[in-house]
């Protein structure tokens, strides 16, 4: 399978089939794109009116409003601050406004794992994180995520009136194996008929005991073309057998609930091995798969669950519009508006200087921590940190004319996720999300 196309930068994961540009040095580069370059002093003063100080939690909660899907973004894969603040903003938004649910750009066998620990005390979710955490997935595994998970579960046992706190991945990097009992489990219990037909079609599928996320994830993409297919058709084929044919024999709820939730996971284990037969010249619409099928699982998840929802992922995922078209056409945020409307609100997040960590190119396993400059002149974060504020939250929508036409300019805007790039992509703050949060520095995240 090829490797030779460029894939240019940041949130490209595992199914990225080629180099990405990296650079030797620690600093950031000046930016490529063309951009207009502002009077900082207009649009300072009024977005001044706007800007609150991030240690005002509350502030952001009105921010938030009804919302039950909050999609909270972050510039970097692997910043301290960014993942300490999706803890502290989940917290809030637990204790004030009942929210549920921690939405996670993982897999969605992944998320089933953490979700086991969370409720029901299944597991070491240290050992999670390793096991899972691999490939494109690595910069979860931090001390950060598992200070939230632990927390999590200590809150399920100390408030036990109080709705479970869950756990969710959303995302199709790794078939793994605990999304398959789901289905057979079903099966063997209310549709014994249709156990071996669908055992059949997933011989083969489901990963070996003790395999590893990140080999397996390397794995797919070093098969031929023919071969990913063939293994796309078999479990799209399980998934149209159950979901039109496998409905319980006995009526009731239970079973029709042990359906629906049967249904979902053939739905991520075809997801998963979907996204991987695309073609490498068919990317960008390997990525629009890959952004419809996370909004889908989000959406599943409060259609089925209920609750409220905080989904954590990258800007470019979160957003409402791409700032790279070419290779990511649709960002999961344009398809959660689509589907929930006012219920999907967004945050984006910004930062001005600090360092991150990031793989220096695709063939590396091994992250390392880069220097990101203060932004030049120019930079929607040159002029964001001239605020009064060192790091605050401003609600887009409501912030004034004069503030409106500079957020509406794209201007190049810092973003990394697995690989480290000097490119700095043309964003338009206010057409790409509801809420920005700005942080003056960051440090990298802590790696486990």
């Amino acid at each position: 399978m090829s490797h030779a196309r460029p894939i240019g930068r940041r949130r490209l994961l595992g199914l990225a089939t080629a180099t990405a540009t990296a650079l030797a040095s620690g600093a950031l580069g000046t930016a490529t794109a063309t951009a207009v370059a502002p009077s900082a002093a207009g649009p300072v003063d009024a977005l001044n009116r706007g800007a609150r100080p991030l240690s005002d939690l509350n502030a952001l909660g009105r921010m938030v409003g009804d919302a039950r899907v909050v999609g909270l973004g972050e510039a970097s894969h692997s910043a301290h601050e960014f993942f300490t603040l999706k803890q502290r903003l989940f917290r809030h938004l637990v204790a004030a406004k009942g929210f549920t649910t921690f939405v996670l750009e993982a897999s969605w066998s992944t998320g089933l794992r953490l979700d086991a620990y969370v409720t029901r005390g299944i597991g070491d979710p240290a050992q999670i994180m390793r096991d899972e955490f691999q490939g494109q997935y690595v910069f979860w595994n931090t001390q950060e995520y598992l200070d939230l998970i632990q927390w999590m579960r200590r809150h399920n046992l100390t408030h036990p009136d109080r709705p479970r706190l869950r756990f969710v991945g959303n995302d199709l990097g790794y078939a793994g194996p605990d999304a398959f009992p789901h289905v057979t489990g079903y099966l063997a219990a209310h549709r014994p008929d249709l156990a071996e037909r669908v055992g059949g079609l997933y011989a083969g599928l489901k990963p070996a005991a003790g395999t590893q996320a990140g080999p397996w994830m390397a794995g797919q993409l070093t098969k031929e073309l023919p071969a990913r297919r063939a293994e796309a058709d078999r479990a799209e084929a399980a998934l149209a057998l159950l979901r039109d044919h496998g409905r319980p024999g006995a009526a009731g709820r239970d079973a029709e609930r042990a359906h629906t939730w049967a249904v979902q996971n053939a739905t991520a284990i075809a997801q998963s091995f979907t996204a991987y037969a695309f073609p490498d010249e068919q990317f960008p619409e390997r990525m629009r798969y890959r952004d419809r099928a996370m909004a889908a699982n989000t959406a599943w998840w409060l259609r089925h669950e209920g609750g409220r929802v905080l989904l954590a992922s990258n800007n470019g995922h979160v957003a409402y519009t791409s700032d790279s078209p070419d290779e990511f056409p649709e960002p999961a945020g344009a398809f959660l508006r689509s589907q929930l409307g006012p219920d999907y609100v967004n945050i984006g997040l910004t930062f001005h200087q600090g360092t991150v960590n990031a793989l220096p190119d695709f063939t590396a396993q091994q992250p390392k921590t880069y220097t990101v400059a203060p932004a030049p002149e120019g930079h929607n974060e040159y002029t964001l940190d001239k605020l009064r504020h060192r790091d605050f939250s401003i609600d887009l929508r409501t912030a004034p004319p004069a503030a409106r036409a500079w957020l509406a300019t794209g201007r190049p805007t810092r973003s990394y996720g697995l690989y480290w790039s000097a490119d700095d992509p043309v964003t338009a703050l206010g057409r790409s999300y509801d809420i920005l949060v700005h942080l003056h520095r960051v440090e990298a995240a802590h790696l486990r």
